[in-house]
């Protein structure tokens, strides 16, 4: 019984002198990663699509930016003006049927990404977008 307490107590301390060093350098590790944010475009976009007819298609997005690295976002908030053109620009070519269905709409969302980050690219040098999501994606 002794010796099964000795090797409990053993075993407690080199548990107790190796936490501070896998601390250390996990906190260390945390402080390089990079910090991802989220980004709002404000206000809600609100824009035609096209449909068939004589009636008019209109579509109301929120768009969430979510942004690799903390540190971009000046670079976003700055750029604004330009994402939101050409967010603009890809949903108002869009047919209603891509519109109202959920394949079309992932389909949207990901030619989105794709062009903000094709002009940031050109803009900044960096692809700071990892996810463009619409928050709200209201159509009439």
């Amino acid at each position: 019984m002794m010796k099964l307490s000795a090797f409990a107590t053993a075993l407690t301390l080199i548990g107790l002198l190796q936490s501070p060093i896998a601390v250390a350098s996990s906190s260390e590790d945390v402080a390089n990663q990079p910090q991802i944010t989220y980004y709002t475009l404000e206000p809600d976009i609100t824009t035609n699509y096209v449909t068939q007819g004589k009636r008019l298609g209109y579509i109301r997005l929120q768009i969430d930016l979510m942004i690799r690295d903390q540190k971009h976002l000046t670079e976003i908030e700055y750029h604004t003006p330009l994402i939101r053109d050409a967010i603009i620009e890809i949903v108002s070519k869009q047919p209603e049927a891509k519109i109202k269905s959920l394949a079309g709409r992932e389909e949207i969302r990901r030619a989105c990404q794709d062009q903000v980050n094709r002009l940031l690219l050109a803009e900044t040098r960096h692809q700071p977008v990892a996810e463009l999501l619409f928050t709200k994606f209201l159509y009439q």
